[in-house]
């Protein structure tokens, strides 16, 4: 490819990671507090692809008046037509969002649950509104006393093992997607009666000591005993980054 082609190119990949940056698009790739370095990334792309084609011109310029050296000029071939089809991925990028990791990784990975560090302390509501990271390491660990006795809330999408048993899944995110694992927590009490792979939910229930083992990895999974569930959409943001915070 020539300079101006590469401009272009270099053009479409900065406005497509503006783009993605500027929505809720770069959640499904990468943690989100990475977006200041996707949107600089982007920026620095376009103010390249714009001083490489500004430079070209003005070298065109100066060749094409340049009547003096006409005869030692020879003129460059044209670049292969194939080589545009680099650009169908970042269009690809544009137009269509990839949906998020669910359930097919969910079932083929062991849960990642860690024990953390500490325990923030928990809102007075009841039931608590806590993410699904947090009530599993809380469960396992703490043994579910920080809850004292109250209802908790979590939201999740739903997977289900070979048996056929539920889970309520979250992917955490170290990095990017490329890393994302699976937490997860087995499903018990008021159970809707028929569940989709990659369903969301909203769940209220109450902490159990009732734990199992993930049969790929042998990690513990808590249980929720369930009291309510209900279907929501998709969040913006459907992986959870506090696992290693």
């Amino acid at each position: 490819m020539n300079r101006q082609a590469q401009a272009a190119v270099m053009f479409l990949v900065g406005a497509a990671l503006l783009h993605a940056g500027l929505t809720d698009l770069y959640l499904r790739y990468v943690k989100s507090g990475l977006q200041p370095l996707i949107l600089a990334a982007g920026a620095v792309l376009i103010v390249a692809a714009l001083a490489t084609a500004w430079y070209e011109w003005r070298a065109r310029t100066r060749v094409e008046a340049d009547d003096d050296h006409d005869d030692d000029h020879t003129h460059a071939h044209p670049e292969p037509r194939i080589s545009w089809l680099l650009v169908l991925p970042l269009l690809a990028l544009i137009l269509v969002a990839p949906p998020a990791l669910g359930s097919y990784s969910a079932v083929r990975a062991g849960t990642a649950l860690q024990q953390p560090y500490g325990y923030m302390k928990l809102p007075n509501s009841d039931p608590i509104p806590i993410n699904l990271v947090d009530y599993a390491g809380r469960a396992v660990y703490d043994h579910g006393r920080s809850f004292g006795g109250r209802s908790v809330r979590l939201t999740g999408f739903v997977a289900l093992d070979k048996s056929g048993a539920p889970y309520l899944v979250r992917m955490a995110l170290n990095c990017c997607a490329a890393d994302a694992q699976p937490v997860k927590v087995a499903l018990t009490g008021k159970i809707p009666p028929v569940l989709q792979p990659d369903a969301w939910l909203q769940v209220t229930g109450t902490y159990t000591a009732r734990v199992t083992h993930d049969p790929v990895n042998n990690g513990p999974i808590p249980f929720l005993m369930v009291t309510q569930a209900k279907p929501v959409p998709v969040p913006s943001d459907p992986y959870d980054e506090s696992w290693n915070n």
